[in-house]
Formats: structure tokens, C-alpha cells, sequence
């Protein structure tokens, strides 16, 4: 009799430790069949159209008339305007655009010559129309540009105050420009941006009147810089890269 009880006792101790055993061994692994999703990164999409503002100084070459001393008294200009472009992200890190542009500008150039003529060019603003190719790192966007460029010239001749009756061979209103910029985007569907542009429209030269036809020639150009700001359109979730 005593054996069984022995017997009965150590087998209830025996199943009241295994699940103590049992939790310090802890709960066996659950392995899942499915695989765990890819990473995804995000890239910033410059992809889209966008409409914008600048503001910025316009600095004309101060040497023309076989070396006359022309420009705006070697002060800049004030400029601002408008534009709206189109890009196209093509590969993660390369767009391409097309972007038209229009600044206004403030003051004039010219020159006062020996014989008391004085040509000035109250040139009233810088249009353009310009295809750009960019390197694009996330929100940054380091860009070249170029394309035909337009010069609203205003033009006059004057001798001791009163106007006179002036004429001028070659076309320099029309003509091109080539610049380069960087932008960054600092907010959703927001950009901005600084450029340098540089615009050229030729060489001329006066066939009337007589007296400023040895002259020489003068070339229209403006260095500009700018700062501006950009809103984008048609920006949808960042493009997306998987690894």
C-alpha cells in the first residue's frame, strides 16, 4: 500500500512541474510561407507642367563702338517676370523640359559719342524659349538650358536733346541664349529655383545717320541672374524604386 501512494505522489509532482518546463523552453517558431515585402524607396517626380515667377538683374556688355564706353553707367538692371514649362523625368536621375519665359526690365542702355549723338535702347524686356536637360538627385534638380531669345527694344537718337531720324542694319531683337540653374523642391507641388542666362542678339551698325556710321558696330547682350519660384502641376505619388 505504501508503494502505490509513493507511486501516486511522484507522478502528480512530475505533471505539475512539466509545464513549467515546458514555458522555460518557451513557444516553438512560426515560420510564414510568405515572403516579406520589398523594400520601396521613394524618388522625387519632376514629372509635370508648372508656372512660375522671378525676380533678378540684367548687366549688358559695356564696351561697343570700337570701344566706346556704352551700358547703364555700369549699374544693373532690375528685372522680373513670368514662366511655364514642361518636364520630363525619364530615368531617376535625368529630366528633360521645354520652358518659356518672359522678364521686364528696368532702365536703359547706350552711349553719348564725340560728336554729341546719343543712341539709347530703353530695351523693355527678355522673352525666350528655351529645351533644358537636367541631373536630378531627390528634390534637387541641376539643370543647363538654351533656345531662341527675343529683345523688346526700344530705340532712339538723339543730338542735343531733340530726337533724330536713325537708321541701323542687322536684326538684334531676335537671337539665343544658353544658361544654367538649380533648383530644389522644397515642398509638394513647390520649387525654387537660381539661374544665370545669358542672352545675345547680334551685332549692328548705323548706316544713318552719317555722322555715327564710323561708329562701328555694337553688340545687344544681357547677363542675367535670377530667383524664383515655381508651382508644379499634374504631380501625382512619388515614382518609386524597388530593390
Amino acid at each position: 500500500m505504501k508503494k502505490i501512494l509513493f507511486a501516486t505522489v511522484t507522478l502528480l509532482s512530475l505533471s505539475a512541474a512539466a509545464p513549467a518546463v515546458g514555458a522555460d523552453l518557451g513557444a516553438r517558431p512560426y515560420y510564414s510561407k510568405t515572403p516579406a515585402p520589398a523594400y520601396v524607396a521613394p524618388i522625387y517626380n519632376w514629372t509635370g507642367f508648372y508656372l512660375g515667377a522671378h525676380l533678378g538683374g540684367a548687366f549688358s556688355s559695356d564696351n561697343n563702338f570700337n570701344g566706346l564706353s556704352t551700358g547703364n553707367n555700369g549699374n544693373g538692371r532690375f528685372l522680373g517676370g513670368l514662366q511655364v514649362g514642361a518636364d520630363w523625368q525619364f530615368h531617376p536621375n535625368f529630366v528633360v523640359g521645354v520652358e518659356g519665359q518672359y522678364s521686364w526690365l528696368s532702365g536703359s542702355v547706350g552711349a553719348v559719342f564725340p560728336s554729341g549723338y546719343a543712341y539709347t535702347n530703353d530695351q523693355r524686356g527678355l522673352g525666350s524659349i528655351t529645351g533644358r536637360v537636367g541631373y536630378t538627385w531627390g528634390p534637387g534638380l541641376l539643370y543647363v538650358k538654351g533656345g531662341y531669345a527675343y529683345s523688346n527694344n526700344n530705340e532712339h537718337v538723339t543730338l542735343g536733346g531733340a530726337p533724330v531720324a536713325f537708321a541701323i542694319s542687322g536684326d538684334h531683337r531676335n537671337g539665343y541664349t544658353v544658361g544654367a540653374g538649380l533648383e530644389y523642391m522644397f515642398a509638394p507641388s513647390w520649387s525654387a529655383k537660381a539661374e544665370y542666362q545669358y542672352y545675345n542678339f547680334g551685332s549692328a551698325t548705323f548706316t544713318a545717320p552719317a555722322a555715327l556710321v564710323p561708329a562701328g558696330s555694337f553688340t545687344t547682350d544681357d547677363h542675367t541672374v535670377k530667383a524664383g519660384v515655381n508651382y508644379r502641376f499634374n504631380w501625382g505619388a512619388p515614382v518609386a524604386a524597388r530593390y
